[in-house]
């Protein structure tokens, strides 16, 4: 079955339901002499509201349909019956939606938590129906009010992924590989790079029944925070990850030197945000399997002055000691918080 196409970018324009008219209407019974006014007043317009949903991992819906509008308010009736109040149009989005103003860029609302939600566009007020207007001294009045317009607003919305864990490493270093190992997650896996289109998201289950969520970036190569490549417009889903796991392919593909590839990275992530490179991390080298691997490591440790985890994501080798390292890191910090 073919994938949903995968939004990080939105935008759109939202707008509240218009208040029902309040109506003009006079008692005409015949056993009430001189009844009077009894034109009641409109329902309100229904409210724009989005929320945060962690069953929603992508902003297609707006993508796709970038006009919405709540539903109007009922006019009043007379009898003195109020019209019914518009029913408020819900929008989900993905945990994790910065929402911002579209004229002048201001932050409205960073939904983090899952039902965390924001009226954006407030639907406009019902109408007054003539019964408002009577006064001792003004016994059959013919005014009413028209329902006001809803807001409107120009949104553009931006997904940045919220997860534990965020695997960082060059096209084709095993990031899916190893994300596929160690958690439930099915990414497609290939023998050539850019096989990640789109952030993956995988749960590492532990045995303390806490999950850590780990995301697949996309692969990032040199000049990545400029526009390069794939990584540009994924690098951000990494700001939001408490720990970083530098994928780095040990065996040297395409004449890279794997020292290199991690200075690399490093350099991209500090061009993108220089937070980024003070997360804590953890560096494996993946692809031990292969025979260049073994020649490459002491190299990179003597360049880098990094010691990594040497793994084979294919293979299974060393996966359990990453487990570990992300069980003792991120465990104990997520009991505590």
């Amino acid at each position: 079955m073919k994938s949903h196409k995968f939004v990080e970018r939105a935008k759109a324009t939202l707008i509240g339901g218009h208040g029902g008219n309040g109506c003009r209407s006079f008692r005409r019974e015949k056993f009430v002499p001189r009844g009077g006014p009894d034109g009641g007043n409109g329902g309100r317009g229904g409210h724009v509201i989005i929320q945060a949903d962690r069953n929603t991992d992508s902003l297609i819906t707006l993508y796709y349909h970038p006009l919405q509008h709540a539903q109007d308010g009922n006019h009043g009736k007379g009898k003195q019956q109020t019209g019914r109040t518009g029913q408020d149009l819900l929008i989900r989005v993905p945990c994790g939606t910065e929402i911002r103003d579209e004229p002048t860029g201001k932050l409205l609302a960073d939904l983090i938590a899952h039902a965390e939600q924001i009226v954006i566009a407030r639907g406009g007020q019902g109408g007054l129906g003539n019964c408002r207007f009577k006064t001792h001294t003004h016994q059959a009045p013919h005014e009413h009010t028209d329902g006001e317009p809803g807001e409107e607003k120009k949104v553009r919305l931006d997904l940045k992924i919220i997860a534990d864990v965020g695997l960082i490493g060059f096209p084709n270093a095993g990031k899916s590989t190893l994300l596929g190992a160690i958690s439930h997650a099915h990414p497609k896996i290939a023998s050539y790079p850019f096989t990640t289109l789109n952030p993956i998201i995988g749960i590492l289950c532990s045995e303390l029944h806490t999950d850590i969520t780990i995301v697949d970036i996309p692969g990032l190569i040199k000049g990545a925070s400029r526009g390069d490549g794939l990584g540009h417009a994924f690098l951000r889903h990494v700001e939001r990850t408490r720990f970083l796991i530098f994928v780095i392919d040990m065996a040297g593909t395409d004449n890279r030197h794997p020292a290199d590839d991690y200075a690399i990275l490093m350099n991209e992530l500090e061009l993108h945000s220089p937070d980024l490179i003070r997360r804590p991390a953890l560096i494996v080298a993946n692809k031990m399997d292969l025979l260049p691997a073994v020649s490459y490591l002491p190299e990179f440790i003597q360049r880098t002055g990094q010691k990594p985890l040497a793994i084979s994501a294919k293979n299974g080798e060393g996966l359990q000691a990453v487990k570990q390292t992300l069980f003792d890191t991120l465990i104990k910090k997520l009991q505590r918080s």
